[in-house]
């Protein structure tokens, strides 16, 4: 059935239920930050990968080589050195990959989770979901998860929206499809439960923020105002800043990455520093999404 419930007229005329309601669709409730992280630990660090490969030009109907190939990059080179560095720090991390970047390149996917990485479902081809019907965005989302599973033997448990698109009925797909968490919307700092129109679901919300992703900072499209303004240092001093937040607070520090940007030469050292600068702190608990969902479900203060 699609979305029928948009509210007619402008914004500033809305009755009071009406823009409740829209508030109220995917909200943030009750805090999953746990009482305490394992083995003593200070706080999670939760390092993600969204492999998107060629799919954003793909889903846009952009046929370009040159684009296609800036995707291919993280194929060729962003993930093996992503998998290398990992495999030397000990770490295992979550991989989020569109089904077709799994088809493209099945013998990467299957190596990821070989390695003992999550993988993760996210979207079929890079799609916006706030622009597909319900039927569309869920068959699309069925068949993005049957296909991971059977290109890497690996059931998701976990999703993240392509682009953190996350259209009215979304959470409705989420419970459908029986998920353990999300990782898509931006209310907290630290694991919360969504609410559904108020009703509390059990599906636990791990927040990203753009301030913690790699491409608002590398992103290069040569034919809009995208340029990688950012120099790794810069970038460096973000992701080392929430880290120590998140480290004083004991809470959680997630980071989005992709393999077709921190995959470059200058690029990775970025991630190896982090790595090193939560170590140095100690008592990082490295850990996947899954790992840090399950534990805060099990463990959140009552």
């Amino acid at each position: 059935m699609t979305d029928t419930n948009h509210p007619e007229g402008e914004p500033w005329t809305w009755a009071e239920p009406v823009w409740r309601r829209i508030t109220g669709r995917a909200r943030a409730g009750r805090s999953l930050r746990p009482t305490h992280w394992p083995d003593g630990a200070r706080c999670a660090v939760a390092l993600s990968f969204d492999a998107d490969h060629d799919t954003i030009p793909l889903r846009d109907g952009d046929e370009s080589p040159m684009r296609i190939s800036q995707g291919q990059y993280g194929n060729r080179q962003g993930t093996p050195r992503i998998r290398r560095l990992l495999e030397r720090e000990g770490i295992k991390a979550s991989f989020f990959y569109p089904a077709v970047s799994a088809l493209l390149y099945p013998d990467e996917a299957r190596a990821v989770a070989q390695d003992g990485h999550e993988i993760g479902i996210h979207s079929w081809i890079h799609e916006r979901n706030t622009v597909l019907p319900y039927e569309v965005e869920r068959d699309l989302a069925f068949r993005a998860r049957d296909t991971l599973e059977k290109v890497t033997g690996q059931l998701p448990v976990g999703m993240r929206t392509a682009s953190w698109d996350f259209s009215p009925r979304t959470l409705d797909i989420i419970r459908e499809m029986g998920l353990l968490y999300d990782s898509s919307l931006m209310a907290d700092d630290d694991p919360y439960e969504l609410l559904a129109d108020g009703v509390p679901t059990g599906i636990v919300e791990l927040p990203p923020e753009w301030i913690r992703d790699d491409a608002v900072y590398w992103n290069m499209n040569r034919f809009s105002a995208l340029r990688p303004y950012t120099p790794p240092s810069g970038v460096l001093e973000v992701f080392l800043a929430e880290l120590d937040g998140a480290w004083e607070e004991g809470g959680m520090f997630l980071l989005t990455m992709h393999p077709h940007y921190i995959g470059h030469r200058s690029r990775l050292p970025v991630l190896e520093r982090v790595i090193a600068h939560a170590k140095a702190r100690g008592g990082c608990w490295f850990a996947t999404h899954a790992e840090i969902a399950a534990w805060c479900r099990d463990h959140a203060a009552a």
